[in-house]
């Protein structure tokens, strides 16, 4: 024994681990002394396993774990852990890894790996570097492996969702919790432990970029639908992180990319339109990550803000969670926003304000080095580091990363990820995702029997990259709307396709603002559509946005159809023949012409990898549009800001008292809520119970729906409620209730809503959420403008 133990010395830890194991049953030596810790004890609470670990970890240790190592080819150089690795910061551990081996695709920041499928190849490979952290670190802390999650998981060939605008016009709970059961099941599978959705941003501009990734401009709609999205991914043992937090969706004039700041939201909006959804998921489905966001709020960047990251998040919300950066969020402290002095400045204000890990484009030892100098400078205490290394601890030990730190069985995430009941459940929500904006005498659904020459023609037709987002799933084959048609067609009709025109034209988006004519090419194209449409029964045209004019960076400053898409619209509607517009973008736009002029028009969104079989599908009646808006369609960007909720008279036309003269266009295109139907729809027997009721007590509201039309269908019954008198000046009504239900012909259903009094809240003067004595107003509707019943109830003092 004397012999053997300076060879034992001189071994790695990996064959000090083959030689002595530090698995043992029920426990594992994670600081490989021999015996068990408290913190390596699963029997032991979460808090005094923290405390014991933190009480054993050095500075460079407890640093370590407030970085993020962004994954390969994105920082890291290496597929699999080498040798070099021991010289690098992470042989002290790391908080988390990003996106590591997802095989991301994107014009940006493309990831390409061998280990990212088969999926069991990837869940070894992850154990393969977890096992690196476990047994070659001194602590052996394993590491939290993050990635995006939010219109399917962020890795190659996972299970695919429309894009999140696109979940959002579902408005149906229940399939957005199994939405986000199979990103956590997926994820796990895969060995993530943590995914960072839902975004909870709400999209009050609706030029701004980021709208296709958020659900919406309605403060409950995203708060109700969230938080079933952060549900189902942690009912799976994996983490949810929420972002972007907080009021980051409003950049002054909807500008994104490197502007992406001064938000001009008033304390009273900040509370009521951007934290509420924050406040409810955390409150309510106990989300154990928040991003925060790199914009400031009155002149206080959020990342550097105590109010932000500790007094809202933590003393108000009951946060307990760990709070990870968007990317350079901190060093914007220094090099954006100017608060910082440089960037050790800007690390002292993040840690102290809140934050726990930072994430960049960088190596994190530029962010680990001088937090060590600040710790031992004195300038970040001993007691603060810890706190801010707990949060993070406390979530690994949540996760069960101490119990079992690898994926058991890295097999079966063959059979799980993007299975039959996954993709099933991603093809439901991209066919519930589909919004009928217009339907004039009928033209939809189509007839397949009566049609023998279809035209199929638009810059977006046969294009198929819309499918595929930076933060969704990529390498799943997709259907173009052309092929999606074709096929369901099949042998029974001739189909057609041209082009037509590009997206945008050679001078967009300058075009936007000083038209510039056709080229030869471009009238030739044009031409060739007309030519065609002019031999067919029926034009399809599929027009829009593809994600290089929406999307993170790419805000607009108009709104119609890009390029010369109007044009060609203009000359098909011209020939005489029945245009059915089909829409692929993601944000509202200002399609005035198209919908006073063009028959049919339906609102696909970006949908997903199967969108030519669900436009088809839809189109010829096989799946029944039931999707709701949920966001305004303005008129034009002039009207903006134009949304709901609004407060009294804030978008009142000009007619009435103090209103006069006809300077202005008046009202939305389509307005929140809206989405047309095969089928009709009629409410009765509205009922609220107590009539009368106490401050903390709820109300019961139920109504009856009838399908009265003669096909199946889903409707979406929308309970809005109206406050008629306050203390302050309140919304003029607002969603407080949806529930999306499925109606054979004739089929009647009792719907049933339960109003709490976090549903009656106001902000009062004092900054307090109150429920004030008075009479309410509940309103149900087919949309924010078509109220349909109403009945008053009133709470006593």
């Amino acid at each position: 024994m004397k012999k053997l133990l300076p060879l034992l010395l001189l071994l790695p830890l990996s064959s000090i681990a083959q030689q002595k194991s530090i698995y043992h049953k029920g426990w594992i030596d994670f600081n490989k002394n021999g015996r068990m810790d408290v913190f390596e004890d699963p029997s032991q609470p979460i808090e005094k396993r923290i405390a014991d670990l933190l009480s054993q970890m050095t500075v460079e240790e407890k640093t370590c774990q407030l970085a993020t190592l962004y994954g390969y080819k994105r920082v890291l150089k290496e597929e699999m852990p080498t040798d070099s690795w021991k010289n690098e910061v992470w042989k002290d551990g790391i908080a988390n890894i990003d996106e590591e081996l997802n095989n991301l695709t994107s014009h940006t920041d493309a990831a390409p790996t061998q280990y990212s499928y088969p999926y069991s190849k990837h869940a070894a490979a992850i154990n393969t570097i977890q096992r690196w952290f476990v047994e070659e670190t001194r602590m052996g802390i394993p590491v939290d492996f993050t990635n995006e999650g939010i219109h399917g998981l962020n890795h190659d060939r996972a299970t695919p969702l429309p894009a999140p605008i696109g979940i959002g016009s579902t408005w149906d709970k229940p399939l957005v919790r199994q939405a986000g059961q199979v990103v956590g099941r997926e994820g796990k599978a895969l060995g993530y432990t943590n995914i960072y959705t839902p975004i909870l941003d709400v999209a009050r501009d609706q030029r701004w970029g980021r709208v296709e990734e958020t659900y919406g401009e309605n403060p409950f709609l995203i708060a109700e639908l969230g938080k079933q999205m952060c549900l189902g991914v942690q009912e799976q043992g994996v983490a949810s992180t929420l972002k972007h937090f907080a009021v980051y969706s409003v950049p002054k004039g909807g500008r994104d990319g490197s502007d992406r700041t001064d938000p001009h939201v008033t304390p009273r909006e900040l509370q009521e339109l951007y934290l509420y959804p924050f406040r409810r998921v955390i409150q309510e489905a106990h989300a154990k990550g928040v991003m925060s966001s790199y914009n400031d709020w009155n002149g206080e960047p959020v990342t550097g803000s105590y109010y932000f990251l500790t007094e809202l998040l933590r003393q108000k919300f009951g946060f307990t969670g760990y709070v990870v950066s968007d990317s350079e969020a901190v060093e914007y402290l220094y090099s954006k926003h100017h608060v910082a002095g440089d960037v050790k400045d800007a690390v002292r204000q993040a840690i102290e304000a809140g934050l726990n890990v930072r994430t960049n484009f960088s190596m994190p030892q530029t962010y680990i080095m001088p937090m060590r100098d600040l710790v031992k400078e004195g300038k970040v205490s001993m007691k603060l580091l810890d706190s801010r290394v707990a949060d993070v601890l406390r979530v690994k030990f949540e996760l069960g990363m101490f119990d079992h730190p690898y994926v058991e069985d890295t097999k079966a995430a063959d059979k799980i990820v993007h299975n039959e009941q996954a993709t099933a459940m991603g093809l439901q929500m991209n066919r519930e995702s589909m919004v009928l904006l217009k339907n004039e005498n009928n033209l939809l659904p189509l007839n397949k029997a009566s049609l023998k020459n279809i035209l199929v023609t638009g810059p977006l037709a046969a294009a198929k990259s819309y499918a595929t987002s930076r933060y969704g799933p990529s390498h799943n084959p997709t259907t173009s709307i052309l092929e999606g048609v074709t096929n369901y067609m099949g042998a029974g009709a001739k189909v057609t396709y041209a082009k037509g025109c590009d997206v945008i034209d050679a001078n967009w988006p300058e075009s936007e603002i000083i038209e510039t004519p056709l080229t030869p090419q471009e009238q030739a194209g044009i031409d060739s559509a007309v030519n065609l449409a002019k031999q067919a029964d029926l034009v399809i045209a599929v027009v829009g946005e593809s994600e290089n004019q929406v999307g993170e960076s790419l805000s607009r400053s108009g709104l119609n159809l890009p390029g010369h898409q109007l044009k060609l619209i203009q000359a098909l509607q011209a020939t005489g023949k029945p245009v059915v517009m089909v829409m692929i973008n993601g944000q509202p736009l200002t399609v005035n012409w198209e919908n006073k002029y063009v028959p049919a028009i339906l609102e696909a969104w970006f949908p997903g990898p199967e969108s030519g079989r669900v436009v088809a599908e839809t189109l010829f009646g096989d799946n029944n549009p039931g999707g709701k808006l949920s966001i305004t369609f303005p008129k034009t960007v002039g009207q903006i800001e134009f949304n709901f909720p609004y407060k009294p008279g804030s978008q009142a036309d000009q007619g009435g008292k103090n209103g006069w003269g006809k300077t202005y266009v008046n009202g939305p295109l389509y307005p929140f809520g809206y989405g047309l139907s095969y089928t009709t729809f009629e409410y009765s027997n509205l009922q609220v119970s107590p009539e009368k009721e106490h401050r903390q007590g709820d109300v019961k509201v139920t109504v009856d729906v009838t399908n009265t039309g003669k096909r199946k269908g889903d409707d979406v019954v929308e309970l809005y409620l109206k406050q008629e008198l306050s203390d302050v000046t309140v919304y003029e009504y607002d969603l407080r209730g949806f529930e999306r239900i499925n109606l054979e012909p004739g089929e009647k259903k009792t719907v049933e809503f339960t109003l709490h009094p976090d549903d009656l809240a106001i902000l009062d003067k004092n900054k307090n959420w109150v429920v004030e004595p008075g009479k309410f107003q509940v309103m149900i509707g087919a949309s924010s403008e078509d109220i349909k019943l109403k009945k008053e109830f009133e709470v006593e003092k």
